[in-house]
């Protein structure tokens, strides 16, 4: 069990594990593997370790005595009793043995091969507040790991608009970075928009033939434009019904404009390249905006433009090792990897990496980004954060990885997600049919001022713009969270803005509430609290919660899972909502029970700042 998950008493565990070794050496036993668990909550708080594998390996490796040995899990027992009796002395019960205990802890039990150490409530309680406060933001960090991460992220393909979609792949990539920075790991945070292909040549040649000069001078009316403008070519390019002569005529020729168009990029002409630059940088100011008001600061940026001629150098190499197959100039350059990985049956497919062309498509492009990275940037784990629809294309690109020899390739991961859409039905970006992000959130925003004007009129004016961005922007980033990424996701902004659903709105509605009870102290917020008064059920259950954080923190970093986050700060908000109304904290029947509620709410107020945190929300003061 790691430091973070009894960090409370560390230093308490370190002291029985010596004094439990010491005993095992004593009595001739094998060296003990110590993991402790924690025990089900039932109003206390314990950990547990077993000894049914050092009764087993004490079976193999020692002559039994003369008396002949107990079965593994009677040995455990007893081993368990002795260990029981050398750390707190005491009486057996039946079922099993109850000790006195050292400091720190209410009793000590040997049950059924068990050792289980109960901790004092009181004790713990005054700790694990303690700690809260004292540890503050960086309370549930992870202790420095010796890896390195890199997620990429927030990567829409320029000449477009950023749309819902696009939100939801930025803010889980931004989750899971955050998340898997406070665990531990050094973490990169890298994008790779698409600045290059077929459908930005398209808005290149259109704008070029049909709008130049004409752009909008704002950054978000410009991105847009783009992507109307992209709507409008790919209607002129895509064959009618029914099309007379002269429109098929007309059509084959933008088609030949378009494909010339591209052969002069690809040729490096001067005049292509800079209005490309030009219009792809309107693209990018846009993205940036956009990140900006997620309070998403990207560390790298990678472009596809920028890996193609490396991705030509790594098809070469890869045949040079035996690893791909050129059958040019009749086909194109693969890779069989289910034969190269000695696979019977097909799970990887066959992939081409170079077409006969020779042109080099996504996965060429994947390959060379990711050498990048681990030659450039020394990074251990990669993480893609990508739609599921290209999860057999990735798992393709970490196993030529792998047959490459990069042993980051098990360490590749790809966190997928499913489709936004609205309840009037799904996006199209060639129909131009698509739901812009920031169209989104300004309504977002725009609704949540006029509920501040209907239910808190007294907010200054100068507040209420904040506090509706903070709101308006945290429950639509709460609304992508909070569905498992796999899933699709019809967004509605009804119920993302309910302040008594599964929403943001609820969670920082916790957290002001805490704010509230606190300015309103008479006291302040006492320096300290001993916690030796009755506690009711609503206390207890909050306090375990909030000593849980540090747990959830790793959880979600190791497993990828920004959900695990985003649920366990709905329950710790429904919790503390509880709490809120059966408890009266400022009307407390004693100052022993006044001083140690204000201290857990500050708690409470603490760990919902660091969850909030976490999955990219602002913590309000008011609502």
């Amino acid at each position: 069990m790691s430091e973070s998950e009894y960090g409370l008493y560390s230093q308490s565990i370190q002291i029985l594990e010596k004094q439990i070794r010491q005993y095992c050496q004593e009595q001739g036993l094998p060296e003990p593997e110590l993991q402790w668990g924690p025990l089900p909550f039932n109003g206390q708080w314990g950990l547990s370790t077993s000894f049914f594998q050092l009764a087993a390996r004490e079976a193999r490796s020692t002559p039994p005595p003369p008396s002949g040995r107990s079965p593994v899990p009677q040995r455990a027992q007893e081993i368990a009793v002795g260990v029981a009796q050398a750390l707190g002395g005491g009486a057996d019960y039946a079922g099993g043995a109850v000790y006195a205990p050292p400091a720190g802890f209410e009793h000590i039990e040997a049950a059924k091969g068990y050792l289980n150490l109960v901790f004092s409530r009181q004790e713990f309680t005054r700790s694990a507040v303690a700690a809260i406060l004292e540890q503050g933001s960086d309370f549930g960090r992870g202790a420095p790991k010796s890896e390195r991460v890199m997620v990429e992220y927030a990567q829409p393909n320029t000449h477009h608009s950023f749309h819902i979609g696009h939100a939801r792949a930025a803010l889980l990539g931004e989750v899971l970075a955050r998340l898997v920075q406070y665990a531990g790991f050094e973490t990169i945070r890298a994008s790779y928009p698409g600045d290059i292909g077929l459908g930005v040549i398209t808005v290149i040649w259109a704008y070029d033939k049909f709008y130049r000069g004409q752009e909008p001078e704002g950054i978000h009316e410009r991105g847009q434009w783009l992507l109307k403008i992209y709507a409008e070519a790919t209607r002129l390019l895509e064959p009618k019904e029914n099309e007379s002569t002269e429109e098929k005529t007309r059509r084959e020729q933008y088609e030949t404009e378009r494909r010339e168009l591209f052969r002069k990029w690809d040729a490096g002409d001067p005049e292509v390249r800079a209005l490309w630059l030009k219009t792809r940088q309107w693209s990018l100011d846009e993205l940036q905006d956009i990140l900006r008001m997620l309070d998403i600061k990207i560390d790298v940026w990678f472009y596809e433009s920028e890996v193609d001629e490396p991705a030509k150098a790594i098809v070469e190499e890869l045949i040079a090792r035996g690893i791909a197959d050129d059958e040019r100039p009749a086909g194109a350059v693969i890779v069989k990897i289910d034969e190269k990985l000695g696979l019977k049956k097909e799970k990887y497919r066959t992939n081409v990496i170079l077409r006969s062309d020779g042109t080099t498509l996504y996965l060429t492009k994947d390959l060379a980004l990711a050498k990048e990275k681990f030659e450039r940037y020394h990074v251990d784990r990669s993480i893609y954060v990508v739609d599921v629809r290209q999860s057999l294309h990735l798992q393709q690109t970490f196993k030529i990885l792998e047959l490459w020899g990069y042993k980051q390739a098990e360490k590749c991961y790809h966190l997928g997600f499913g489709f936004v859409s609205l309840p009037e039905g799904a996006m199209s970006a060639r129909r131009g049919r698509v739901v812009l992000f920031k169209d989104v959130a300004d309504e977002a925003v725009r609704r949540v001022l006029d509920v501040i004007a209907e239910k808190n009129p007294d907010l200054p004016q100068e507040q209420r713009s904040v506090v509706a961005s903070q709101v308006g922007l945290g429950a639509l980033t709460y609304s992508m969270l909070s569905v498992d990424n796999n899933k699709d996701i019809v967004f509605d902004m009804d119920a993302a803005l309910n302040f008594d659903g599964h929403t943001a709105p609820y969670i920082q509605n916790a957290f002001v509430r805490a704010n509230s009870i606190l300015k309103k102290s008479p006291l302040g917020l006492p320096a300290s609290a001993e916690f030796d008064y009755e506690m009711t059920s609503h206390e207890l259950q909050l306090i375990d919660l909030l000593t849980r954080f540090p747990q959830v923190v790793q959880q979600a970093a190791s497993e990828y899972r920004p959900l695990v986050m985003a649920t366990y700060a709905y329950d710790l908000a429904s919790t503390f909502h509880s709490f809120y109304h059966v408890v009266p904290v400022l009307q407390s029947e004693s100052q022993a029970a006044l001083h140690g509620r204000l201290r857990l709410v500050a708690a409470a107020r603490q760990v919902l700042q660091n969850a909030l945190r976490l999955l990219d929300i602002q913590a309000p003061d008011v609502m």
